[in-house]
C-alpha cells in the first residue's frame, strides 16, 4: 500500500490554501480593476487624461506623510462601520443602522470628552471609547430585540432609527450639549479635552491601529469561539440552529449589539482622533459607506481592511485629482459605485476570470479560513 510523502501533502495543502486565498481576493481585485477601467473611460470622455488623474489621486493619497496619514484617517471609521455591517451579515442580518449607531457613539464620546476634566489620558481615552461603543451597542439592541421577539425586519427598523439618531444628535449638539462659547454660532459640542484625544504616532493615527486590533478580535470571535459558531449557524439556517439547541433570539440580539458596538467605536474614534468634538455633518455617510466596505471585503473581517483603505485613499486623493487634473471629485464616487456593482454582480467577474465553485474548495462552517 503506497503512502503519500509528507512533503507532497504539505505542498498540496499549501497549493489548496493559495487557491482559497486567490478565490477570496480575485473577485474584489478584478472588480476594482474594472471600476478603474470604466473610470478611465469616463475621464477620457470628459476630456481628462486618466493617467494624470490617477497619478494625482495616488499623490493625494500616498504622496506625502501627511497624505498617507489623511488616508488612514479616512479609512479608520470605514473599517469600524464595515466590521459592524459584516458581523451582522454573518447572522443573516442586514444592519443598515450603522450610521445611526456611529452617530450615537460619536456624540456620547464627545460628551465624555468635554464634560470630565482632570482625568489622565490613560483613563480618559479608553473611557470615552468604551462609553461611545456601549452607546452604539445599546442603540443596536433596539432592532435586535424587535427582530428577535416581534419579527420586525431589521432593515426597516434600522433605517428608521438612523433618522432618529440624526435628529437626536442634532438636538444634543444644538441644545443641552452645545458649545456655550460666545463666539460659537453653529450647532456643535465643546471641544474635547486633550486628555481624551487619540494621539498620532509618527504619521499613524492610533485609531487606525485600534481598528486593526478590533478586526483581529472580530475574526477570532467569529471563527474561534462558540458565540461565533452560533452566529454563523444562525446566518446559514435559523431553523436548523434552533433545532440544534442554539438560542436564536439571544444570538440575534447579541449580534446586533456587537454590530452596534463596532459602529459606535467608529464614531468615538472619529470624534477623539479626527474632529475633536461632535458637529452634525462631520460624520455624514460613514455608516452607510460601511455597507460598501463590507461587500467589497466579502464580509470578511480581514477583507474589510483593504476595502476601507481603498475607499479612504480615493477620498483622501480626490481633492488632489480635482486640483491637478481638473477632474470633478465626484468621479471617485462613480468609480466606487462601479466597483461595488462588479462585486455584487460577481457572476460577471467570475465569468471573465473563468472561476467556478468546486467541492474541494468549499470551506466548512467551522473553518477559520472561510471568507464568508
Amino acid at each position: 500500500m503506497s503512502t503519500v510523502p509528507a512533503s507532497d501533502k504539505a505542498e498540496s495543502q499549501l497549493l489548496l490554501m493559495a487557491r482559497r486565498v486567490w478565490r477570496s481576493v480575485s473577485v474584489p481585485l478584478v472588480a476594482v480593476l474594472l471600476g478603474l477601467l470604466i473610470g478611465a473611460l469616463l475621464l477620457i470622455a470628459s476630456g481628462a487624461n486618466p493617467i494624470e488623474a490617477y497619478s494625482a489621486l495616488l499623490k493625494g493619497a500616498f504622496g506625502t506623510p501627511a497624505a498617507f496619514q489623511r488616508t488612514l484617517e479616512k479609512a479608520t471609521p470605514l473599517i469600524f462601520s464595515g466590521l459592524a455591517v459584516a458581523f451582522a451579515f454573518k447572522a443573516g442580518l442586514f444592519n443598515i443602522g450603522a450610521q445611526g449607531q456611529l452617530l450615537v457613539g460619536a456624540v456620547v464620546a464627545a460628551f465624555i470628552g468635554f464634560s470630565i476634566e482632570g482625568l489622565p489620558a490613560i483613563i480618559h481615552v479608553p473611557l470615552a471609547l468604551l462609553v461611545g461603543g456601549l452607546a452604539g451597542a445599546l442603540y443596536g439592541f433596539i432592532p435586535g430585540a424587535l427582530k428577535a421577539y416581534t419579527g420586525a425586519h431589521e432593515v426597516i427598523v434600522t433605517i428608521m432609527l438612523n433618522y432618529v439618531a440624526i435628529n437626536l444628535t442634532d438636538w444634543l449638539a444644538d441644545g443641552p450639549w452645545k458649545d456655550p462659547s460666545p463666539t460659537n454660532i453653529v450647532a456643535r459640542t465643546p471641544a474635547i479635552f486633550p486628555s481624551a484625544e487619540l494621539p498620532v504616532i509618527g504619521n499613524i493615527p492610533t485609531g487606525f491601529i485600534l481598528a486593526l486590533v478590533v478586526a483581529v478580535i472580530v475574526w477570532w470571535l467569529l471563527y474561534r469561539t462558540t458565540l461565533g459558531y452560533e452566529v454563523r449557524t444562525v446566518g446559514l439556517n435559523a431553523s436548523a440552529a434552533q433545532y440544534a439547541g442554539i438560542r436564536v433570539a439571544r444570538t440575534i440580539i447579541l449580534t446586533m449589539m456587537i454590530s452596534g458596538l463596532l459602529a459606535g467605536l467608529g464614531g468615538a474614534v472619529e470624534t477623539q482622533g479626527i474632529n475633536g468634538r461632535f458637529q452634525p455633518g462631520f460624520n455624514t455617510g460613514l455608516g452607510f459607506d460601511g455597507i460598501t466596505v463590507a461587500l467589497l471585503g466579502k464580509t470578511s473581517p480581514f477583507g474589510v481592511i483593504p476595502a476601507a483603505l481603498l475607499l479612504g485613499a480615493m477620498r483622501a486623493g480626490s481633492s488632489q485629482m480635482q486640483f491637478d487634473a481638473g477632474v470633478a471629485a465626484e468621479i471617485t464616487d462613480v468609480i466606487t459605485a462601479f466597483i461595488l456593482f462588479f462585486v455584487a454582480a460577481d457572476v460577471i467577474v467570475k465569468t471573465l476570470i473563468r472561476q467556478r465553485d468546486t467541492d474541494d474548495e468549499r470551506v466548512t462552517l467551522s473553518s477559520g479560513w472561510s471568507g464568508r
